[in-house]
């Protein structure tokens, strides 16, 4: 017996779970339980929210990936959806957001792109982070890089949605406690799957 979710082309998986109501109780649970980093923007640039929030991981081992969902105005005008992924290695949330086929951009990464200066960098945990930009799903943009040691993806809506990572971008690990009241929206389409008990892949 197992709790993992059978992919017909990835094998066993880690059973995804999305938050149907969001609030400060839901996300004390996820934080109390993960094993990577909440990733949580703080402070949150004007007018954004919390929209969304998806683990990864079952009851016999900490929470393997989280994603964390914000919306607010674009850079460009317009609204801007954006979601934070961290996760462990072989996990597949982050890259399934960024409407890729594979499990890791250890591929991408490796293929040259570390070779190049970084397309974006963000702060995350105190720390500046480079990110860099892969192709994604032609409807949005996503970058990928490395943050305490796991996989850190962000993927925004609309594609030029990813100049907000231009801007002044800061993310705090809700491990380390809440930063400060956080606005909670309207729950994002963007972790809201077909089928509630599909798993990451």
């Amino acid at each position: 017996m197992h709790s993992d979710w059978r992919c017909p082309v990835h094998g066993a998986v880690p059973p995804l779970h999305v938050a149907r109501q969001l609030g400060a109780d839901v996300l004390d649970a996820v934080r109390a339980d993960a094993g990577v980093p909440v990733w949580l923007p703080w402070p949150m640039l004007p007018d954004w929210t919390i929209t969304g929030l998806a683990w990864a991981g079952d009851d016999r081992r900490p929470i393997v990936a989280t994603a964390v969902a914000c919306t607010g105005p674009a850079p460009l005008g317009g609204v801007a959806d954006v979601v934070v992924v961290a996760e462990e290695p072989g996990v597949g949330l982050g890259a399934r957001l960024a409407g890729l086929s594979g499990l890791d951009p250890g591929d991408m990464l490796c293929g040259g792109l570390l070779n190049t200066n970084a397309h974006a960098k963000i702060v995350a945990a105190g720390h500046p982070t480079p990110l860099w930009s892969i192709d994604a799903a032609p409807d949005r943009c996503a970058y990928v890089g490395e943050a305490k040691g796991m996989w850190l993806w962000a993927v925004a809506w609309p594609q030029a949605a990813g100049y907000v990572f231009a801007e002044h971008f800061v993310l705090q690990d809700g491990r380390d406690g809440l930063p400060g009241p956080l606005p909670f929206g309207a729950l994002s389409p963007y972790l809201q799957w077909k089928t509630p008990e599909e798993g990451v892949s």
